[in-house]
């Protein structure tokens, strides 16, 4: 979380851009003392959420332009409001995608050093593995991963049903046909991007769709992009409801994360981006977890099976970067499930 001196910096700087150090320690009224000004200034700069202009005793300081995306919100308190009583970004960004994405900096260096020694902990671990072990845990995984992903979209599975299932196609008694297909489904396309590692470097929109449809096989759910108008429970975010529009955000998007050079920034990016579009009627968010999933594998990077994460988090942390192009909360869970991942599997 952002500490409190870290917030009255970023409200005076964002009140009062273009400021030096001094002219912001004197505007705060010694509410921080100067040297802790400067090292909050560098540290906001890190983060991505401050730039500089100038050099020496002439530099200004302002807020980013990353800043909304980035800034940390406070859950609980953004949630105390209704959604009617929510002041939000209700329209489709499209220069979300193809000009605040694309300069912004996702993570900052203390965040990628955690992850990037979390990969390095992988690589080490699966190099003592045989390819019969390494194919268990993969399995785990893959059984978790289903059964997590399917209970955030209202799956009455347990992990333990779900396992008999994927392992002994043993259905449980008393739960809708759908959901032992849906979680069928999840295993299918898990195995597919397992077997083709490839078929989603480069990302297209062909892939998307060819992942979808084996996500919504016999679940009655249209396969090609929605060419009518969508809404989403708990939130007054509206989707684009043009096809041609979908299809042009979509290849925005692909654009954006096959520039990118980090595998985090590019499985964070389908994370969000493909629900944020909701380019079909039906299984955007699973799509997107599966093609963020796809992209870590692709790279030999530990997938994320999301097993520890809460439901209501999990879909908290969406709303705002529906409602906000906020994608801090979400950053976390991503951060959060990585380290789950690493350090429960292989």
């Amino acid at each position: 979380m952002i500490l409190e001196t870290e917030k009255r910096v970023l409200v005076f700087v964002n009140d009062h851009p273009r400021q030096s150090s001094k002219e912001i320690y004197d505007g705060l009224k010694q509410q921080i003392g100067y040297a802790t000004v400067k090292r909050v200034l560098r540290e906001l700069i890190s983060e991505g959420l401050i730039i500089t202009e100038g050099n020496g005793k002439a530099t200004k300081y302002a807020i980013s332009s990353s800043y909304e995306l980035l800034y940390p919100v406070d859950v609980e308190a953004y949630f105390e409001k209704e959604q009617d009583e929510r002041e939000i970004k209700s329209d489709f960004s499209p220069l979300l995608i193809t000009h605040v994405l694309r300069e912004a900096r996702l993570f900052t260096e203390d965040e990628l050093g955690h992850l990037r020694t979390l990969h390095a902990k992988f690589k080490v671990n699966i190099t003592g593995l045989s390819p019969s072990e390494y194919g268990k845990e993969m399995e785990r995984l893959a059984i978790d991963l289903s059964w997590k992903s399917s209970q955030i979209e209202g799956n009455t599975y347990s992990l333990l049903e779900t396992e008999r299932l994927l392992k002994e196609k043993e259905t449980a008694a008393g739960k809708p046909k759908d959901d032992a297909t849906m979680l069928l489904n999840h295993k299918e396309a898990l195995n597919f991007i397992i077997a083709n590692p490839d078929y989603v470097v480069p990302l297209t929109i062909r892939g998307i769709e060819d992942i979808h449809s084996i996500l919504v096989k016999d679940l009655g759910v249209d396969r090609n992009l929605r060419k009518r108008r969508v809404g989403i429970s708990g939130t007054n975010y509206k989707p684009l409801d043009n096809e041609h529009q979908i299809r042009e955000a979509l290849d925005d998007m692909c654009s954006l994360i096959n520039n990118k050079e980090d595998v985090f920034e590019k499985s964070l990016l389908a994370l969000v981006l493909l629900s944020y579009i909701q380019a079909f009627a039906d299984g955007n968010k699973r799509t997107a977890r599966i093609v963020s999933n796809a992209v870590l594998i692709a790279e030999g990077y530990c997938p994320i099976s999301f097993r520890t994460v809460d439901s209501i988090a999990y879909k908290k942390a969406m709303l705002i970067f529906y409602e906000q192009n906020n994608i801090s909360a979400f950053k976390e869970i991503f951060i959060n499930q990585y380290d789950f991942a690493v350090n429960t599997y292989f």
